[in-house]
């Protein structure tokens, strides 16, 4: 892929989530979703990979579905009250279908299953901007309108998000596909909180990015892309491994990491709503995921040279040193003693 096309694709990603972010009108926010959709599918498909390729159609097709579903609800939404402002939906019709499209974007269950396939089609980089950034946009269309949504709508998807993203998760070998479920479990206790505490789902969403970045990174340096690559990583980066290890442990939840911060406050909040059922449901879901976690945490760092893997044996090598890597991965970790200077800007 050429500099110059790289250079327009990241631009427009960047002017996209922009303009979605930052608009009181359904139309601009759909163009700035379009816009989106548009620029990230030439970085999906840019190995000319068959399954590349494949990823990108199945991308193409369920983004242009979900944002034809956003402008009929809109639609639907402005013929009933005469309001095109993203915070005055108010026909339930349209909060029904909104919500359905917003699922069917960001990969939560029951519209979950081309998220997976469409991350282990494409490269390292381009899966994390498809788990972080391009799921900025719709997760702040269900901020703005929040108020309005159905509350056991969004339990029910919160709860099948989590369930799914722990069982599906538990037999994979590619990295990957792994780290497909973990976002779509983590999405579940966003979508959990969000009718009661919208800010603190933006919080989560930002831990989860932090989470994510640091683990994406720091496996695409060592360029490992399924579990029998992970465990002969060691030889080659021990401390990063280390960092690796302390990073899904943040991402499962465990304390005292920064993963912890956020579930901690979900449940807290779901309790304070007397919603103590839900809160133990989606608490209980998350030890399915924190198997397939402690996995990959045993192949990164558990399993010390010598093993009995097939693979030749990658001594040291001289790796530069990234400072983004090093900063998001402390970042992962560190982050909970500033749990009450975090609560206070939130």
């Amino acid at each position: 892929m050429s500099p110059h096309a790289k250079l327009i694709s990241s631009l427009s990603l960047l002017l996209g989530t922009t303009i979605t972010i930052s608009s009181n009108h359904w139309m601009m926010a759909w163009t700035g979703l379009e816009i989106n959709t548009l620029a990230i599918i030439p970085l999906i498909s840019k190995s000319h990979h068959p399954r590349a390729v494949e990823a990108a159609i199945k991308y193409f097709l369920v983004q242009a579905a979900a944002s034809a579903l956003v402008l009929f609800s809109s639609m639907s939404n402005a013929w009933a009250t005469g309001q095109w402002d993203i915070t005055q939906l108010t026909h339930p019709t349209s909060s029904l279908l909104l919500t359905t499209a917003i699922a069917m974007k960001l990969g939560l269950a029951p519209f979950h299953f081309w998220f997976p396939e469409v991350l282990q089609g494409s490269s390292l980089i381009t899966a994390l901007l498809l788990s972080t950034m391009m799921k900025f946009p719709p997760i702040t269309l269900l901020f703005l309108t929040s108020h309005s949504l159905n509350p056991t709508l969004l339990t029910t998807m919160a709860i099948a998000s989590t369930a799914l993203g722990g069982w599906m998760g538990l037999n994979q070998t590619q990295v990957r596909k792994i780290l497909a479920f973990s976002s779509i479990s983590h999405l579940g206790w966003m979508t959990a909180i969000l009718i009661y505490s919208p800010k603190l789902t933006l919080l989560t969403f930002y831990m989860y990015t932090l989470m994510t970045t640091s683990v994406f990174l720091t496996l695409n340096t060592t360029k490992a892309l399924n579990l029998s690559m992970v465990m002969t990583t060691w030889a080659k980066t021990p401390m990063l491994n280390t960092t690796l290890m302390l990073a899904l442990l943040s991402l499962a939840g465990l304390p005292p990491l920064t993963g912890f911060l956020p579930k901690w406050l979900i449940i807290q909040e779901l309790t304070k709503q007397e919603m103590t059922t839900t809160a133990t449901i989606i608490a209980l879901l998350s030890l399915l995921g924190l198997f397939f976690y402690l996995r990959l945490a045993y192949y990164s760092t558990i399993t010390l040279p010598p093993n009995s893997t097939n693979h030749m044996k990658q001594w040291h090598i001289n790796k530069p040193t990234s400072t983004l890597t090093a900063t998001f991965a402390s970042l992962s970790i560190s982050l909970l003693p500033l749990s009450p200077m975090i609560l206070a800007t939130a």
